[in-house]
């Protein structure tokens, strides 16, 4: 708001000294949109400054109280048939303050006790976990006569955790509403067509386990399910803003003490003299009681694994065992577990990663697995590797497990026992796995590393005849610390 002196200063300068709106503007400090107002205004007795506009100023009026919703472009368009050689700027002017304004009207909504809850989605941002990035969604429902409300905060909006939410918002309230009000969301509705809508299934059969009926908001109405978009924008700006928390599940805690405390302590907003929680308490004998057996809410998908013995669900990897790469599997999910059943068997069972790129994995699966390779891969020469170096077992398992061929690595392995020893390739070994670079090359790396800073000279090959059996001989190294010993000892006196 501007005095009537500086309206009338804008005004002087305007159109006495033929300032424009932004030298007035910034002279005077003011906002151009406040000066353009001042000066749009038609004060009594004033002369406006002639316009280029001025003699279309009525056709413009009739035809915007014909068609109200017709766009400044095409008005433009029709003034210049007629003549007008002006911007389309100008024309926007003239129409913003000619065009009629309506506003809606709406009726007001009362619903009886238990009668009607409203549910939607609210999306707060995205999370790190881990690796990754996560949306941050909460599932929230009000109960329309109590304005009493429940947030079920995940990490997705999949039917899973829309169901999840149902069941949780039940439990808290301490019943069932007899009617629950949608936006047309997926999880809701599949199609619509007129006043035909078709329900997604799992909403059914959750409707028919719960005894209510869904009820979609007519399309673009958004203003039908105004109390849940009321609660999510307080929810959204009094709980969620500027608050800290470690996890989902923290989030969920801090969300049921600032409910207790706050929400349901506020003032209902049609019964001033009642709290939310003091309504709640007496809605909750008009709700439906919840049935003895709650509906399950579980992902089930159908999954397989090709080459390697993990399934791929919700951008992570579990592992399964070896033998069922290649069949078609069944997933079960819930916020806590992940399942994986071969027909009725349960045969993997994970706790759920939220990370991204994660793979999680079974030790029995995995050693069962290295067992199987090491029997595929085994030979006299292997054995005689793990033998001689015993940290070459645990190379060649993590090989296994990364779906490398062994039998390349182990001839590689085994010509560097030859040429370096037992010594040199064990340690050349534990090296190599303390680095994470595993292979066989990592290890000839570090042993060549290690010749060049000892200063020795390159081993020489050793050439076996082709004679079978002579290569697969295994020796074992005598100890020499008897020779030792003999050294040190006195020499016999002479006699």
């Amino acid at each position: 708001m501007i005095t009537a002196e500086q309206r009338a200063e804008v005004r002087r300068l305007y159109y006495g000294e033929r300032w424009k709106v932004g030298t007035i503007a910034a002279a005077l400090g003011l906002h151009h949109a406040t000066v353009a107002a001042a000066l749009s205004e038609r004060l009594p007795g004033a002369l406006a400054r002639p316009g280029i506009l001025d003699g279309y100023a009525s056709f413009v009026s009739e035809t915007l109280t014909r068609y109200p919703r017709l766009c400044a472009t095409r008005v433009h368009e029709m003034l210049r048939v007629r003549g007008y050689s002006g911007s389309v700027y100008t024309v926007r002017r003239l129409v913003r303050r000619l065009r009629p304004r309506s506003r809606a009207a709406y009726l007001r909504v009362t619903v009886l006790s238990g009668e009607q809850a409203q549910a939607d989605w609210g999306h707060f941002g995205r999370i790190r976990i881990g690796r990754g990035e996560r949306p941050l969604s909460a599932f929230v429902m009000v109960l329309s006569w109590s304005r009493a409300l429940h947030a079920v905060f995940t990490l997705d909006q999949t039917m899973e955790s829309f169901l999840r939410g149902h069941l949780l918002c039940f439990d808290a309230f301490g019943g069932v509403p007899r009617q629950i009000l949608y936006d047309n969301l997926k999880s809701a509705v599949l199609s619509r067509h007129g006043a035909a809508i078709q329900f997604h299934p799992q909403l059914l059969e959750l409707a028919g386990h719960y005894h209510f009926a869904p009820h979609p908001c007519a399309p673009f109405r958004a203003n039908e399910k105004g109390r849940v978009e009321r609660q999510i924008h307080y929810l959204r700006h009094s709980f969620f803003a500027a608050r800290s928390f470690a996890d989902v599940d923290d989030l969920n805690a801090q969300f049921l003490r600032w409910r207790d405390e706050l929400a349901h302590a506020r003032p209902h907003p049609e019964q001033p003299d009642h709290t939310v929680a003091d309504m709640l308490a007496q809605e909750r004998a008009c709700l439906i009681p919840l049935p003895e057996q709650p509906l399950p809410c579980q992902t089930v998908t159908s999954v397989s694994a090709r080459k390697t013995p993990y399934v791929a669900f919700d951008r992570n990897a579990y592992s399964i065992p070896h033998t069922l790469v290649g069949r078609s599997l069944t997933l079960v999910a819930d916020q806590q577990r992940v399942r994986v059943l071969d027909g009725t068997n349960v045969v993997a069972d994970h706790a759920r990663c939220w990370d991204t790129k994660a793979v999680i994995e079974d030790a029995s699966h995995v050693q069962a697995l290295a067992r199987e390779r090491r029997r595929a891969a085994g030979s006299t020469a292997k054995s005689r590797l793990c033998q001689v170096v015993p940290a070459a077992e645990e190379l060649l398992q993590r090989l296994a497990l990364r779906g490398d061929h062994l039998a390349p690595h182990t001839a590689r392995l085994v010509r560097l026992l030859d040429d370096y020893g037992p010594l040199a390739l064990g340690a050349a070994v534990a090296e190599a796995l303390a680095s994470g670079a595993i292979g066989a090359g990592s290890v000839a790396h570090i042993l060549e590393r290690n010749r060049r800073r000892s200063g020795l000279k390159p081993p020489l090959p050793m050439l076996l005849p082709d004679h079978p059996g002579v290569r697969d001989v295994e020796v074992s190294p005598h100890n020499l610390e008897d020779y030792d010993d003999d050294d040190d000892r006195d020499p016999e006196p002479d006699r």
